[in-house]
C-alpha cells in the first residue's frame, strides 16, 4: 500500500532543510565532519518516519546516523522528528540503496541498520532484498573489517531466507532471535514494530559481522581481459 501524499511536502522539508543532505556524494570520505573526527558512523536504510532514527540518536549523541530514504513523504516526518529535539547527530539521505558506494568511502561505515524492509516474497523480486547477495556485497565496500549489519523483521520467511544469505557473502551471524521481544521489549522499536508486537507478530533479529576477506589473486595465466579488478 502507497502512503498518502503529504500535505504541503516540499515546504516542510524546507523546514527542515538542515537535515537533508541533497550532494551526499561531496561528502564521501568526509562524513565525519559533521560531527567529530572520531566518531562512529551508522546508517540506517530505508528509516521510514524515522522513530527508530531519532530516538537512537537522542541516546548516542556521539554517534553520527545517516538515514538513507527513498520515500519523501515518509522521511518528511523523521525530518520533523529530529529537529523538534534539535539532534545535531542524524542527517537524511533522499536516494536509492544501490548508490552507497557513491556515497560513502570504503571501509567508512561501523553499522549499517536494516528495519523492516520489504520483503519481496517472489522469487523474480529476490534481487531486491536488501539482504540478497548482490546487496551484500555493496555493504562489504562501505563496512569496515568488523563491521555489523543489524537486521530485523517481522517476515519469517524472508529472515530464514537471509540467514542463508549472510554466511555465504563472509558474515559471521550471532544475536539470533526469532522473538525479540519475547521476554519483554528489547531496543528502540519503529513505528512499524510497535504496531505488529501489539498484535502478537514475533519480530525476528540478527546481527551480521563483516569479515576479513582476502582479496581475490589474478589467475597466472589470465589475459588482461579476464584478470578481477583488485
Amino acid at each position: 500500500m502507497r502512503m498518502r501524499k503529504k500535505p504541503n511536502l516540499i515546504p516542510r522539508m524546507e523546514r527542515c532543510a538542515e537535515y537533508l543532505i541533497t550532494d551526499p556524494e561531496a561528502w564521501r570520505g568526509r562524513w565525519r565532519e559533521k560531527l567529530s573526527p572520531n566518531c562512529a558512523l551508522r546508517l540506517e536504510l530505508g528509516c521510514g518516519k524515522g522513530r527508530f532514527t531519532c530516538e537512537t540518536a537522542a541516546a548516542e549523541p556521539d554517534v553520527l546516523f545517516v538515514a538513507v530514504e527513498r520515500v519523501p513523504d515518509a522521511m518528511v516526518i523523521a525530518m520533523e522528528r529530529a529537529k523538534a529535539v534539535g539532534l545535531a547527530n542524524v542527517f537524511f539521505i533522499d536516494a536509492d540503496v544501490a548508490c552507497l558506494r557513491d556515497y560513502f568511502s570504503p571501509d567508512e561505515v561501523e553499522r549499517i541498520y536494516i528495519n523492516f524492509c520489504d520483503p519481496w516474497p517472489t522469487n523474480r523480486h529476490a534481487k531486491r532484498r536488501l539482504t540478497h547477495p548482490g546487496f551484500l556485497e555493496l555493504y562489504r565496500h562501505v563496512l569496515r573489517d568488523g563491521g555489523e549489519i543489524h537486521f530485523k523483521t517481522d517476515n519469517s520467511g524472508l529472515f530464514e531466507w537471509s540467514l542463508f544469505q549472510f554466511p555465504k557473502a563472509d558474515y559471521a551471524l550471532s544475536e539470533v532471535t526469532r522473538d525479540l521481544h519475547g521476554g519483554g521489549i528489547r531496543g528502540v522499536m519503529t513505528d512499524y514494530e510497535e504496531k505488529f508486537h501489539s498484535l502478537g507478530t514475533p519480530i525476528n533479529r540478527c546481527v551480521a559481522t563483516k569479515l576479513h576477506r582476502e582479496p581475490a589473486l589474478p589467475e597466472e595465466n589470465a589475459t588482461p581481459e579476464e584478470m578481477p579488478l583488485l
